[in-house]
């Protein structure tokens, strides 16, 4: 309310000053254009209606948002002899553009762009021969065997959740699919006095592709993940194809 006094007295100040300066003139043209001066200034001086407010709610809000997500890694599929020594860890994170769909805006879709990490601890033995890898299981002991994978992660999601314009701590069930391009793979081994160290595995699967759902209250989401073609395109042990999936199941966290 003080805001608007200062601004109709600042106009009706004006307004006063342009009339006194008008007064001298005897031309009609010059006085008429100071008049139609006078006029919208007069008129402005009453438009200012309203002050922004810059606590209003924001009913036209969309839940965009960075995520990160940690979980455990299970090879599904396994062939005879094939075991995880240790845990698989996996981490992702990214960026998610939300859609809203409906008006209450707790129906959303969402596309994004992140990255993912995958190390597999386990007993598969890979040892180039000749320009080709052949796989065996391990059966000795060793310290290290492990196979790191990094992608480029294309999510797309449904979304709905229990969100308001009054607050960000919601319910949530968002499930997606995600595409996923690697990028970059590793393999070290250590173990008998021989250490192995490659990368560039060409039977490896570069495009993979799985779906995934999120649940959960606020920041804290249960997270699950299940890859729907295998890790490997052409690899075999004793004449047995390789077709391994992953199984993750972990944390997802999202921050606004």
């Amino acid at each position: 309310m003080l805001f608007k006094k200062l601004v109709l007295y600042t106009h009706l100040k004006a307004v006063l000053s342009l009339k006194s300066i008008a007064g001298p003139f005897k031309n009609k043209n010059m006085r008429f254009s100071l008049s139609i001066v006078f006029f919208f200034l007069s008129l402005s001086s009453f438009a200012q209606k309203e002050v922004i407010n810059f606590e209003a709610l924001d009913s036209l809000y969309r839940e965009d948002q960075f995520y990160l997500n940690l979980s455990f890694t299970s090879l599904q599929n396994k062939a005879p002899g094939l075991n995880q020594i240790k845990i698989s860890t996996a981490i992702s994170f990214g960026f998610l553009r939300d859609f809203p769909i409906n008006k209450k805006r707790t129906w959303a879709v969402a596309a994004g762009l992140g990255y993912s990490y995958s190390g597999l601890n386990q007993n598969i033995g890979i040892n180039e021969v000749d320009g080709k890898n052949q796989y065996s299981i391990i059966n000795t002991e060793f310290t290290k065997n492990k196979l790191l994978l990094h992608y480029i992660d294309l999510p797309i999601e449904i979304r709905w959740r229990t969100s308001t314009p009054e607050s960000h701590k919601f319910w949530r069930i968002y499930t997606g699919f995600k595409v996923s391009y690697l990028v970059y793979d590793q393999y070290k081994f250590d173990g008998g006095g021989i250490k192995i160290n490659q990368s560039g595995n060409s039977d490896l699967n570069k495009l993979q592709y799985g779906a995934y759902i999120a649940a959960g209250y606020n920041t804290w989401n249960i997270y699950g993940y299940y890859g729907l073609n295998p890790i490997f395109k052409s690899a075999s042990i004793n004449e047995q194809s390789l077709k391994l999936n992953s199984f993750n199941i972990g944390l997802m966290f999202y921050i606004l």
